[in-house]
C-alpha cells in the first residue's frame, strides 16, 4: 500500500534534517580542529606561552586573591 503524500514528504524532510545535522557536526569538527592547529602553530612560535597560568602563578597568590567587588 502506498504511503500518503504527507507521510512521504515528512519522512524525506526528517531525513534531510538529519543529514544536514550530521554535515554541520562534521563541519564544526573540521573547523574546530583547524582552529586548534592554527593556535598550536602560533603558540609554538612563543614557547614561553605554553606554560599554563596555574603553573606560572605562585600558589599563595591564588589562595590569597581577593574576590572582585
Amino acid at each position: 500500500m502506498a504511503q500518503p503524500y504527507e507521510e512521504r514528504n515528512s519522512a524525506a524532510k526528517t531525513r534531510r534534517q538529519q543529514e544536514d545535522q550530521r554535515r554541520m557536526e562534521f563541519r564544526r569538527a573540521i573547523e574546530d580542529r583547524c582552529e586548534r592547529r592554527q593556535l598550536q602553530a602560533e603558540i609554538g612560535d612563543f614557547p614561553e606561552l605554553e606554560l599554563n597560568y596555574w603553573q606560572a602563578a605562585p600558589a599563595t597568590s591564588r589562595r590569597n586573591a581577593q574576590p572582585a567587588r
